[in-house]
């Protein structure tokens, strides 16, 4: 490389290097909490059953010996201690033989609210093997961050920030920034005289202010591609119609949202006259008859008389060793099978954004996914920190020369 394409390359650094610093200072404040829940919830599950154990976790009897009570027992357990004048809205099978039922329950919404919007969230918890309701638990107040189970604060704090819709918009806009934050630093880290060996490293018995601005280089690069991931899905997440107006300029899409396969609100129950819904047992009993692959997942009750049944089975290998899952909507009156989503059976764009859950939670590639999400989590504050302080480092240095400079008017440097 010649001197001057050399030159040139440098100038052009330093201006990525101001948009990485300025990006960085505002930007990383905000990933840093987000990324660091966000590795915290890459675990929300067993970290459920551990701080909430006396309700969730269940002796489980001996294998030979285990034969999970009627789905309709179990939910009959749930009415006898649920909230007063609350309703069903979704049912969670367990996760493993010595986990309970998880049955959330949401209470009317105030006089005030806005249609569709609920009451308080309550999880109920049901021994799968005796349907015996083991106790319920607060987990989304309607109006308040406070009060709420740890995961459930840091669920919230993760995807808002505590601040309910504009606090959605507000992280889905920081992290589609963090993208370019996280692209700028790559630009800046390429060693342009190639000595990658030294740009991947360490430098062995350097001062603090080195291991610094290496710490933030290395933690940097080495997590930069899992973040890019992940970040992109939180954007998706956050700001999902801005996402897929962006995906339907490269594919058509069938899929209508970031949280659902099919649009529940185009689909209905056909009410016959002298028929009786059926019970989600029933439901249950159809999604299982017609498609035994799989593990039962969620099930979520119909929220009104033309509401349907939905179906959730996950790990279905037929469809995706990595996001096999199926959603299938039933008529809560006939027991017919509406119709069903496959996961990864779309377009390309619908294959893409089905891949985003998975991707965003690490579950797609099991533990070592999921270890790689946790780590890039917790990457977010460590680049905040150095980044901050490399920042003040320069800014002390800075000012330290132009000290310098008045003491020593007639000294140049050249």
């Amino acid at each position: 490389m010649t001197s001057a394409r050399l030159r040139r390359l440098k100038s052009r650094r330093q201006i990525w290097l101001r948009v990485h610093l300025y990006l960085g200072l505002f930007v990383g404040a905000v990933l840093a909490v987000v990324g660091f829940t966000g590795g915290i919830l890459v675990f929300y599950e067993e970290l459920q059953d551990v701080l909430n154990a006396e309700q969730i976790r269940i002796q489980a009897p001996p294998a030979s010996q285990r034969q999970l009570c009627p789905l309709d027992d179990i939910i009959a357990a749930a009415e006898t201690i649920k909230p007063p004048g609350s309703r069903l809205d979704k049912l969670y099978y367990p996760r493993h033989a010595d986990t309970a039922y998880k049955l959330l329950y949401h209470q009317p919404a105030p006089a005030h609210a806005e249609s569709g919007e609920q009451g308080d969230g309550y999880y109920v918890f049901v021994n799968p093997y005796t349907a015996r309701a083991t106790g319920k638990q607060l987990w989304h107040p309607r109006d308040r961050y406070w009060g709420r189970p740890l995961i459930s604060f840091i669920m919230q704090l993760h995807y808002c920030l505590l601040l309910d819709t504009p606090g959605v918009i507000f992280v889905g806009i920081v992290s589609a920034f963090a993208i370019i934050s996280i692209l700028t630093g790559l630009i800046v880290w390429w060693p342009l005289t190639g000595n990658f060996r030294t740009a991947l490293t360490i430098k062995p018995r350097a001062s603090l202010v080195r291991f610094n601005f290496d710490l933030h280089k290395i933690v940097g690069v080495y997590s930069a591609a899992v973040l890019l991931v992940v970040v992109f899905s939180g954007v998706y997440f956050n700001l999902p119609e801005q996402v897929n107006v962006l995906v339907k300029q490269f594919s058509p899409l069938q899929r209508p949202n970031a949280w659902e396969g099919m649009e529940s609100a185009k689909i209905h129950s056909r009410s016959i006259p002298g028929t009786t819904a059926i019970t989600p047992g029933q439901a249950e009993a159809v999604a299982r008859h017609q498609y035994p692959n799989g593990q039962m997942w969620m099930l979520s009750a119909p929220a009104d008389g033309q509401g349907i049944y939905y179906v959730w089975k996950r790990d279905v290998r037929e469809l995706s060793r990595y996001i096999g899952y199926r959603e299938i909507a039933i008529d809560q009156y006939s027991g017919e099978i509406l119709k069903r989503y496959d996961a990864g059976s779309g377009s390309a764009g619908d294959l893409f954004l089905d891949w985003q859950w998975p991707l965003h939670s690490g579950h797609a590639f099991g533990w070592p996914g999921r270890i790689l999400v946790f780590f890039s989590g917790l990457a977010c504050p460590v680049l905040y920190v150095t980044g901050v302080i490399r920042w003040l480092q320069k800014r002390r240095a800075k000012s330290a020369a132009v000290i310098q400079a008045k003491k020593n008017p007639g000294k140049v440097r050249c």
